[in-house]
């Protein structure tokens, strides 16, 4: 069935040959704006991402009492801020969207404010847990009304907190210990943070927020074994810094050379990085594809035949929906495993890739934690984006080589890439 709302994914007429320049890391961007926000001084973001993901989080820090102003921005979706630390203030509202970092980062630093801040987003993210943080919070001296672990949540904040030993459940999702270490630093006891359920995931992202919290001043000591960490009350300095490209928004263009046997190159590709998005390298090597770095850049060149992958993606779930693609025109099977928490992201990512590579004649069968793929011929036909910018993305993929792919909402990758459209038309028609 035709829908006018649907955008018509563009075919890729031969092997893609582009060089494509991916705006700042989302995963970065938040991070360091909490981090500016809460330190002692002005600090400057250059190549910040410009997207709906930071814009939330720059419009929650500056109800907050902080000033957030633009230098200059770029075309590619770049953004250099000036970010001044100011008293915080609560008797506002803060809007998270469906920002899983918004919505888990926010609220400690909303303990710190003085008065009132009502926390609320998409009708979606009243379905993203957050019962743990929640429950954290209370647990060194912080005041929330909140939904039974859910949205819209208050945060009746006092100037500031208590801090001392808290025990979470971080098993649904790293960002909550993330965001209480981000903001740790300022709570009058410090924070001894333990991990108590099952395996955690996405332990790159913790490494992320470490590695920043260092540049930032504040040493965080890390039991790995116990999965506990430390950290004393100590001024959170001001810092200058430059965002990497994000490495996760880069795999769809790495992914369409994969799918297409073409070359494409990722501008600023960083040697050495915590982000995720790095583990695409050996996972598409894995798949076929051969890599190289030129000055500074990273080339890779799609093979003839994909092969399937047997992988465990617990440290690198986001990076799912993009292999799932690329794994549904493999010539083997695919078994992603490690992913049970991919449920209780934008939506239910298994759920929703298994619908929609099904949609198109794939096969794919979900177990209790991922996902298997077997290769099948896939025809045209309108699928949905779930309102998950990854899903979008993943879905233009299968469009680059199944003619007549149609995403409904695909203005939902606005969530971290601003104009995915435009930046996809490019990379088919060389001019990117």
């Amino acid at each position: 069935m035709k829908s006018s709302a649907a955008w018509p994914a563009p075919a890729a007429e031969g092997p893609i040959s582009a060089t494509v320049r991916v705006p700042g890391s989302k995963s970065a961007t938040n991070r360091a704006l909490v981090l500016a926000a809460l330190a002692d001084g002005p600090s400057t973001i250059k190549r910040a991402l410009l997207a709906r993901d930071t814009h939330l989080m720059a419009g929650a820090l500056t109800a907050m009492g902080t000033d957030i102003t633009e230098i200059k921005a770029d075309r590619v979706g770049n953004v250099d801020w000036q970010v001044t630390p100011g008293p915080l203030h609560g008797n506002t509202r803060v809007d998270v969207g469906l920002a899983g970092t918004v919505m888990r980062f926010v609220p400690p630093v909303a303990a710190l404010a003085t008065g009132p801040v009502d926390c609320d987003g998409d009708p979606r993210a009243r379905e993203r847990p957050l019962g743990p943080m929640i429950h954290a919070l209370r647990s060194i001296g912080v005041a929330c009304t909140d939904a039974d672990g859910y949205l819209p949540l208050r945060i009746d904040g006092t100037g500031h907190v208590r801090g001392g030993v808290v025990d979470i459940d971080a098993s649904a999702s790293s960002q909550f210990v993330s965001g209480l270490l981000l903001s740790a630093a300022r709570f009058d006891e410090g924070l001894t943070l333990t991990h108590t359920g099952p395996s955690l995931p996405s332990l790159p992202h913790i490494e992320m927020t470490l590695h920043m919290l260092i540049e930032h001043g504040v040493h965080v000591d890390f039991d790995r074994e116990k999965a506990r960490w430390h950290l004393t009350p100590t001024h959170i300095t001001a810092h200058d810094r430059i965002i990497e490209p994000d490495l996760s928004n880069a795999g769809p263009f790495l992914a369409a050379a994969m799918v297409t046997a073409g070359s494409v190159v990722i501008r600023d590709w960083p040697r050495h990085t915590t982000q995720a998005g790095d583990d695409l390298r050996g996972l598409f090597a894995q798949m076929g594809a051969s890599l190289h770095y030129l000055e500074g850049d990273l080339i890779l060149s799609g093979p003839d035949v994909i092969t399937g992958i047997d992988v465990d993606l617990h440290d690198i779930g986001e990076l799912t929906p993009t292999v799932a693609a690329v794994a549904a025109l493999a010539s083997t099977p695919s078994h992603l495993r490690g992913i049970a928490h991919l449920r209780g992201h934008e939506t239910d990512r298994l759920a929703a890739l298994a619908d929609m590579i099904g949609s198109l004649g794939g096969k794919v069968e979900q177990t209790e934690d991922g996902l298997i793929i077997t290769p099948a011929p896939l025809h045209g036909g309108v699928v949905s984006s779930y309102g998950d910018h990854r899903m979008a993305t993943a879905a233009a993929i299968l469009g680059l080589v199944v003619p007549g792919v149609e995403i409904l909402d695909i203005a939902t990758t606005g969530k971290t890439l601003p104009d995915f459209p435009g930046m996809w038309a490019a990379m088919i028609s060389g001019t990117a």
